[in-house]
C-alpha cells in the first residue's frame, strides 16, 4: 500500500507500528531464498526439454512473475506461437539460442552464454537449439503466471519445426 502523505509532504504514522506487527509476519512471508537443486519440475513436461520451476504462485505466492530453468535438447524446436500480453526474458546459460520472429519468421537474431533476449507481447516467435551437440539451458521470467499461448498453424516458417519439441512452461506441443 502506498504510504499517505499529508499536503506539507511530511510522512503521517497511522494507528500501527509497522517494526513489530510485521517482524512475526515476514519472517516466512518476506524474501525466499529458491536452491537451485531445490526447483520443481512437477509440472509438464515435453518430449526434448526439462523444465522446472522456481517462482511461481505455488512455491511463493507470486503474483506477477514466473521464472524457472529449462534445459533443450539438441536440434529441438517449438512450433510458431506468441504469448498474448505477456512478456518473457529468457538469459542463455549454457549453448546457442535461435530466435525466429515476424509474420513469416522472417528475422532471426542468435544467443549465447551471458545473453538475454527479450519477447515482447504478440510477437509470433520461435525459439530454437541451434547447437546440434550442446543442450541449451536458459533461465526463463514471464510477467504472469497466467498461462497464455497462442499457436499459429498457418504459417510456413522458413525453418521448419523438427520432430522435437519443446515448449516453456505455458507451451504445448503443436497438435499433428
Amino acid at each position: 500500500m502506498p504510504h499517505d502523505h499529508g499536503h506539507d509532504g511530511h510522512h503521517h504514522h497511522h494507528d500501527h507500528d509497522h517494526a513489530h506487527d510485521d517482524a512475526p509476519r515476514w519472517k516466512h512471508d518476506g524474501v525466499r531464498v529458491i536452491k537451485g537443486d531445490q526447483l520443481d519440475s512437477n509440472t509438464a513436461q515435453t518430449p526434448g526439454m526439462f523444465r522446472q520451476a522456481a517462482i511461481n504462485h505455488a512455491r511463493v505466492g507470486a503474483q506477477k512473475i514466473w521464472a524457472g530453468t529449462v534445459a533443450i535438447q539438441p536440434d529441438a524446436k517449438t512450433g510458431v506461437h506468441h504469448h498474448g500480453p505477456l512478456e518473457s526474458v529468457i538469459y542463455v546459460l549454457r549453448g546457442k539460442a535461435r530466435l525466429r520472429w515476424g509474420e513469416r519468421l522472417e528475422y532471426v537474431a542468435e544467443a549465447g552464454p551471458g545473453d538475454f533476449i527479450y519477447v515482447p507481447p504478440y510477437v509470433p516467435h520461435q525459439e530454437i537449439n541451434a547447437d546440434p551437440d550442446q543442450v541449451l539451458e536458459c533461465v526463463l521470467v514471464r510477467s504472469d503466471n497466467e498461462a497464455v499461448v497462442v499457436n499459429i498453424t498457418d504459417v510456413d516458417p522458413i525453418e521448419p519445426p523438427e520432430t522435437v519439441y519443446w515448449v516453456d512452461p505455458i507451451h504445448s506441443a503443436p497438435q499433428s
